[in-house]
């Protein structure tokens, strides 16, 4: 079978994930939703969702792709990180509380999105990769519908799966939660490695369109020297046209005791990221309107202008150049 190899006494090695869980019969991961069950590892949320929401697409966030549409999102529980500052964690870090859960087939979803004229689907809330059987079926259905698929994700992925799952994806926004292996080891028991070379398989090696967020938290991932680290790799690796999103973090889960990131964190961070050459840089789960509008990277006027999660003007023509002086916008527009 798939993402699976066999050891002895019944027992399987998942490997969707990094994570490498050794499974013995009946046991679960430590996504919880993958399982050993008579000699095959399942997926044990294939076909049901904590729940569909309607969402302006820049909710995602995705700025460069499809602007001002509308997205159905969805998720089911658990997942392959131990993030101690999760924003989702009641759904993450649920194990399978079936109050929290309705059944769709792949199909349905589909229909739904069509029926309410979302131009993409969205596989959120939690990540993903840890039911990407489900995810991709999902897409095959939407992409019968016309309709593109976007995948958020922490990118904490084995090669394979990874193949697999992107084959289908359309555009992607990858959570780079740092650029420090002490504060993945840390703060998300997981490791930073995996995730870079997701993203560079993702731009280097697909056609999925790709975004990267990165949620500040002051005090651990929020220094002049890292977030310049970051923005450098970024620029050499996957290019300084790549969308990069700086979010504020909410007391949340395990770090109720640490303070709500300030917008000058936020700004300042983008101010790196500028000066390091990155052409669109936002900020996020803050409202600004400089900081969250896009820029021509040519003549730097201002194409697309939002206010919050709303396109309130767009300079964008139909080939998805600049309205001003017709230099390409780089997106899916």
């Amino acid at each position: 079978m798939k993402y699976q190899s066999p050891l002895k006494d019944n027992t399987l090695k998942c490997e969707v994930c990094p994570r490498g869980c050794i499974l013995k019969e009946g046991q679960r991961g430590f996504c919880h939703i993958r399982q050993n069950l008579n000699g095959e590892i399942i997926l044990t949320s294939y076909g049901y969702t904590t729940g569909l929401a309607i969402d302006p697409i820049e909710k995602k966030p995705l700025y460069h792709f499809l602007p001002s549409s509308k997205v159905l999102s969805f998720g089911t529980l658990g997942c392959n990180m131990g993030c101690m500052f999760c924003q989702n964690w009641h759904i993450s870090k649920s194990k399978e509380d079936t109050s929290l859960l309705q059944k769709v087939a792949p199909a349905e979803i589909a229909r739904i999105a069509k029926d309410y004229d979302c131009k993409s689907i969205a596989f959120t809330y939690n990540d993903p990769v840890i039911f990407l059987e489900y995810a991709i079926d999902t897409a095959k259905e939407a992409h019968k519908l016309g309709i593109k698929t976007i995948a958020v994700t922490a990118g904490y992925i084995n090669k394979g799966a990874r193949k697999d799952l992107f084959e289908h994806i359309d555009a992607a926004n990858v959570d780079l939660k740092s650029f420090s292996e002490k504060f993945y080891r840390k703060n998300c028991l997981a490791s930073l490695e995996p995730v870079l070379d997701t993203l560079k398989y993702i731009k280097q090696k697909t056609n999925t369109f790709l975004e990267i967020t990165t949620l500040l938290i002051e005090g651990e991932n929020d220094s002049d020297e890292e977030i310049k680290k970051e923005c450098e790799w970024i620029k050499n690796n996957l290019g300084e046209n790549t969308p990069i999103h700086f979010s504020a973090f909410h007391p949340s889960y395990k770090f109720l005791d640490y303070p709500g990131t300030k917008a000058q964190t936020l700004l300042k961070a983008r101010d790196i990221a500028v000066n390091t050459g990155l052409n669109y840089v936002y900020t996020g789960n803050i409202q600004n309107t400089g900081t969250s509008s896009t820029y021509c990277k040519n003549c730097k006027n201002m194409i697309i202008k939002r206010n919050g999660f709303m396109v309130e003007e767009l300079y964008i023509d139909g080939e998805g150049k600049c309205a001003f002086c017709k230099t390409p916008c780089d997106g899916v527009f």
